[in-house]
């Protein structure tokens, strides 16, 4: 169903801070274009977490709508109360989208029975599957190998996406969950060698900058071809490691808007655009990723 290189997509802002639909557009056709696998709209990547509803529902169905079937289109959702995470899988279910990636719940701190009690409310009401969406260093939470195991049996819950960048864990969620259960890295930087060790693809920050890169890097992966695929992921690697010298999305807008893919770099606060410090690395990256 999802394989690949699915790109976390940033959302672009216009000067005043609205969202930028034409600017959207133009994201879409670019990862089509590249060959990106799929597309996760509103994610950590595209600031959910400062999206009103109304925005993130519009962001999530202009998308659909722009990528027209030509790739599959996942929502980035969830919330830390189970109540809006329930509705906004109501919201979403008439969107057009292919899937839903849930976060855990941030903050509160559940417990292993909450988080699946937390899931299994979600998969009640979704009429699209569902990967959950594991990311500790945000959430403050773990959402661990044996409770993966148990949300894998309900009917609509198809995958994980892991971000904590453990690979020991690609075995243990693949004894757990079955061959059929999908698994993408949410870590660059060791995406390459989750996939060489069963995982299915990655959810990635850095396609948003080297998007026909990560297509090749992964279909190379796909086909066994690792040495190959090794080549390409060296020269991304300061990528994958400086696009987080600052808060995600953070570097990446900078370095999307330096590429003239985004007009504006604009993020909202509390996020900041990419200090002077910072600056120089990223770009440095980009040179040596050969994309500049």
């Amino acid at each position: 169903m999802f394989s690949g290189s699915i790109v976390a997509l940033i959302t672009p802002f216009k000067a005043d801070g609205e969202v930028d639909f034409d600017g959207l557009q133009q994201l879409v056709e670019h990862h089509i274009a590249a060959g990106t696998d799929a597309i996760v709209a509103v994610g950590t990547t595209g600031e959910s977490a400062t999206l009103t509803i109304e925005e993130h529902v519009k962001v999530v169905t202009k998308t659909v709508e722009f990528a027209n079937k030509r790739v599959p289109v996942i929502a980035g959702m969830g919330a830390n109360a189970t109540h809006e995470a329930v509705m906004f899988s109501r919201l979403l279910n008439e969107s057009g989208i292919q899937g839903c990636l849930s976060v855990t719940p941030y903050y509160n701190k559940p417990t292993q029975e909450g988080l699946y009690q937390h899931y299994k409310a979600i998969a009640e009401v979704s009429a699209v599957p569902i990967i959950l969406y594991n990311v500790p260093g945000r959430t403050a939470v773990d959402l661990k190998p044996e409770t993966v195991g148990r949300l894998s049996k309900l009917d609509n819950i198809i995958g994980l996406k892991d971000a904590t960048g453990d690979l020991t864990r690609v075995a243990q969620h693949r004894d757990l969950c079955g061959q059929d259960f999908l698994l993408f890295s949410g870590d660059d930087a060791t995406g390459l060698e989750f996939v060489k060790l069963g995982g299915d693809g990655v959810i990635s920050v850095t396609n948003n900058v080297a998007a026909k890169e990560m297509a090749t890097l992964f279909r190379l992966a796909k086909e066994g071809q690792y040495d190959e695929a090794a080549l390409i992921n060296e020269r991304l690697m300061g990528l994958h490691k400086n696009l987080f010298i600052e808060s995600s999305p953070i570097p990446v807008k900078w370095a999307a808007q330096q590429l003239g893919l985004i007009e504006e770099g604009c993020l909202r606060l509390p996020l900041t655009t990419l200090s002077e410090e910072a600056q120089p690395v990223v770009r440095d990256a980009l040179q040596q990723a050969g994309i500049i």
